[in-house]
């Protein structure tokens, strides 16, 4: 198959990289190794997270570029490869660094309703990609070591995003909310950044996805919200779909001349579907809407280039703040970088794809 073939190409590339230290683009391309290991059993994925933990994870459960002073989001993504890797080896290294990230958000800073703030430097502010960073990690050490459960916080900081950052007549989220309503990008009545950014609602619907599937072991109830919420969005979000099948980087507003499609968001889409379709989520359709949306990025995003594939058109990064260029407005979305091979797009691909495989769907 095409898509496994960037795989091995892109597993070569990523290590090829020299890095001190690890970020959430690091733990989502794990997370994407280790998902199409479960899904596939081939042990090279396997080898790949087994050698990021060698690399990155010190005796002392210390994980290289984490600083628990920081109090930021994007830092505990790589909790869920500490405990994975923790459940192959039985090392304590990995538990210890798992323990290290959950001590953090016992001292993490929270807006009034109760939400973590994204990071420190970011006070009350609530935004979609935290959720991810964060979530899955939290119900799944919960689920392993803790006798007290964390459902009632989780469920209560996903119904506080509903609550503020909905749009009710565009049935999509905007990618932050700001409690204090005094950032430049906020709106000054209801605190919501400007624009609807694919890949914010990407990390949204990816964290309902990862979070039920630890939350229904505890809670049928919270698990539940979860679920509605993802019908909703979903439902919301296939009305943006553009015709090729992909989405575009700012999802309502395809006739911009600077917008265009954009591979991480669309891939994050995809995986959430699928797997929302096999976890009965959703309804069974979504599996093929899903499966639409993963072809269209071979189709259209993947191509070979002197006997080499690269995947296209990924936004390499984009934020709120500090400052006044990123206020989030179209404009400033469709401004960032645009790269290839990037590890958001490469990640969220490799999710979906994992999805692909527990379909049974593997030769698309």
């Amino acid at each position: 198959m095409i898509f496994e073939e960037y795989i091995d190409w892109y597993r070569q590339y990523y290590w090829s990289q020299r890095r001190q230290s690890v970020n959430y683009p690091d733990g989502c391309v794990m997370t994407g190794l280790q998902k199409l290991y479960q899904a596939s059993g081939k042990e090279k994925y396997l080898d790949d997270v087994l050698w990021f933990g060698d690399q990155y994870i010190d005796l002392d459960g210390k994980i290289a570029g984490f600083r628990d002073i920081e109090h930021n989001l994007d830092q505990i993504r790589c909790g869920t490869i500490a405990l994975f890797l923790y459940q192959q080896t039985g090392l304590a290294k990995y538990r210890k660094a798992a323990e290290r990230l959950r001590k953090n958000l016992d001292t993490f800073p929270r807006t009034e309703m109760g939400n973590f703030w994204h990071k420190e430097i970011y006070p009350y502010q609530v935004w979609l990609d935290g959720l991810y960073m964060v979530m899955p990690f939290y119900l799944e050490y919960n689920r392993m070591f803790e006798e007290n459960r964390v459902s009632d916080d989780v469920t209560m900081q996903f119904k506080n995003v509903r609550a503020h950052l909905f749009d009710e007549e565009k049935r999509l989220y905007k990618h932050a909310y700001d409690e204090k309503k005094v950032q430049p990008w906020a709106d000054p009545e209801n605190g919501r950044s400007p624009s609807f950014w694919g890949r914010a609602v990407g990390w949204y619907v990816m964290a309902l996805t990862d979070s039920y599937e630890w939350l229904q072991m505890d809670s049928q109830a919270d698990s539940r919200i979860l679920k509605e919420l993802l019908q909703e969005t979903a439902e919301g979000i296939m009305n943006y779909q553009e015709a090729s099948g992909l989405f575009y980087q700012i999802l309502d507003q395809p006739n911009r001349a600077d917008n265009y499609l954009e591979t991480s968001a669309s891939a994050m889409i995809s995986y959430a579907l699928l797997k929302g379709a096999r976890l009965s989520m959703l309804p069974e359709k979504y599996a093929a809407l899903g499966e639409r949306i993963f072809q269209a990025i071979l189709d259209f995003k993947l191509i070979r280039r002197k006997g080499e594939l690269h995947l296209l058109d990924t936004c390499a990064s984009a934020g709120l703040g500090p400052g006044t260029r990123r206020n989030g407005s179209g404009e400033y979305y469709c401004s960032e970088r645009v790269e290839e091979d990037n590890a958001h797009g490469a990640a969220a691909c490799m999710m979906a794809y994992s999805e692909i495989l527990h379909h049974n769907l593997s030769g698309i």
